[in-house]
């Protein structure tokens, strides 16, 4: 996301209508990456670049009903269709963008961001950012329902060497903004690269 996100709302606002038909099968790895997150009954969570919504559900499940559920997304479209699918009823939703997010310091005890790591303009400086309302400790989980090999191949491309979601880039990008990371998976079911708030 950039400072002008205008690329980024046109892109998501064409698909926002039927993004959750054209990937309906996606709940189970939504649900199993949010279990990794460890959070505990009455926690604060932040989706990061929420889109539709999809993460809310299990999200809300994970911290129950004395937690906090956050859904931030830079395109109201998106943020359109996350209410039409009932989903607003799991978490609060923002129009917000992830490099100046309205919530305090040290706030939250999670981050989840679904597919949100492509489309940042500076990503060090994001994930600053998102290392700035999450709690020493915290976690943040980047996450993706299918591998890089396998979305590369259905976007019809190849990964190359700079991808950032490569291990050997994510670890120093990650360390570099004050996370460690503490886990990484990349297969054709799944991405998910874990990491911890240093503070």
């Amino acid at each position: 996301m950039s400072d002008d996100h205008t690329h980024v709302q046109k892109f998501f606002g064409a698909r926002a209508a039927d993004w959750d038909s054209r990937f309906p099968d996606d709940a189970p790895a939504y649900a199993a990456a949010v279990a990794e997150l460890g959070l505990r009954e009455g926690g604060r969570v932040l989706d990061a670049g929420c889109g539709t919504g999809r993460a809310l559900p299990p999200l809300r499940a994970a911290v129950g009903p004395s937690g906090v559920v956050l859904g931030a997304d830079l395109t109201p479209a998106m943020l359109k269709a996350a209410t039409e699918a009932g989903r607003d009823r799991e978490g609060q939703l923002l129009l917000a963008d992830v490099a100046r997010l309205p919530l305090r310091t040290d706030s939250l005890d999670a981050v989840f961001a679904a597919g949100l790591i492509a489309h940042l303009s500076n990503p060090a400086e994001n994930l600053r950012e998102l290392a700035r309302v999450v709690r020493p400790g915290g976690t943040l989980a980047l996450f993706h329902p299918i591998g890089r090999a396998a979305l590369a191949a259905r976007q019809g491309r190849r990964i190359t060497p700079d991808d950032q979601r490569d291990e050997a880039n994510l670890r120093p990008l990650l360390a570099g903004s004050g996370w460690d990371m503490t886990s990484y998976v990349d297969e054709d079911a799944r991405f998910l690269a874990l990491a911890l708030h240093r503070g």
